[in-house]
């Protein structure tokens, strides 16, 4: 059985190079997959347009829907992609990422592609891009590629947060390494488990004079140990492949990477959204920009979109 078996492709209206379209090939020709391959488009114009009937104005749309299929026509046809399953869906939407979750949900999507770019971090933060939607919203897997093609024999990161004894917590853990396993295999590459863990809290050694603070850093760096051999022993993952390291995710995942040459970081991110998540944002979304490789967000096995329909 595929690991991944209907798989959306987000295309993006304004590049000339379609990386989430070559990505979504390279993997469809490493196992059978359908690809329905999906285009957002939008004119506010045809909207405010008075001078025409809602007939008119609805003939006008279909009309840049039509050329915008014939254009993937022609980027399927260059990219020798005829013998794949592949299937075209232009959706006319002024929130995109609505159109992709909805779309998501509503054709039992099990794996999202899609190209993404470095955003600046305080506008990540008050002005949510396409991606953090998708990222908090959408159910399934989603891939958020960078620029460079696939290579295989490389290594794939799983960043975990063993140790924790909330279950939440450890379910996503086995969710990822799950995922990042299954692309291991189709790539012919090694998953290291990577968990960061939090130094001391400097308070409670200004606070308690008493309080040992290298204890406490040993004690808790081996709980983590412990928790992580655990994982790695559940799922034959050598000693050596596991990472355990005292400071933050955003910190430490990128610091890896580069380490290890990660042609992917695979991340649980439990889907925050409001207030909270435009103050604090997601692990995930902190670590996504500092990254030069693919990052493949995993959702809970029991997240609900809050775009899903009642």
């Amino acid at each position: 059985m595929s690991a991944y078996s209907n798989v959306l492709v987000v295309l993006d209206p304004a590049a000339e190079y379609q990386k989430a379209l070559n990505r979504a090939l390279q993997l469809a020709r490493l196992q059978p997959c359908r690809l329905t391959v999906f285009l957002t488009v939008y004119d506010f114009s045809y909207e405010m347009t008075t001078m025409l009937s809602g007939t008119e104005r609805e003939s006008m749309r279909q009309a840049v829907i039509s050329d915008r299929e014939q254009w993937i026509k022609q980027l399927l046809t260059e990219a020798n992609a005829t013998d794949l399953d592949t299937h075209i869906l232009v959706v006319w939407h002024n929130r995109p990422f609505e159109a992709i979750v909805h779309t998501a949900i509503e054709q039992n999507i099990d794996f999202i592609i899609k190209g993404t770019h470095d955003h600046d971090v305080l506008k990540s933060m008050i002005f949510t891009p396409t991606d953090w939607h998708i990222l908090r919203k959408c159910p399934c897997p989603v891939l958020l590629i960078k620029e460079y093609e696939w290579p295989t024999r490389r290594n794939i990161i799983a960043a975990i947060h063993a140790g924790s004894e909330q279950e939440h917590h450890s379910a996503l853990d086995q969710r990822i390494i799950a995922k990042a396993l299954q692309m291991a295999k189709l790539l012919d590459a090694k998953v290291h488990l990577v968990n960061a863990f939090p130094g001391t809290p400097v308070n409670i050694a200004i606070e308690i004079p008493e309080f040992n603070a290298q204890e406490y850093s040993l004690s808790m760096k081996q709980h983590h140990i412990d928790a992580v051999a655990k994982l790695a022993n559940q799922y034959d993952i050598p000693a050596a492949q596991c990472h355990v390291i005292e400071g933050m995710p955003e910190d430490i995942i990128p610091n890896i990477v580069n380490e290890y040459d990660a042609l992917m970081v695979v991340i649980g991110t439990i889907g925050r959204t409001g207030f909270s998540a435009a103050i604090i944002g997601n692990t995930a979304e902190h670590v996504i920009d500092q990254l030069d490789c693919d990052v493949l967000a995993v959702k809970p096995a029991d997240f609900v979109s809050p775009l899903q329909k009642s």
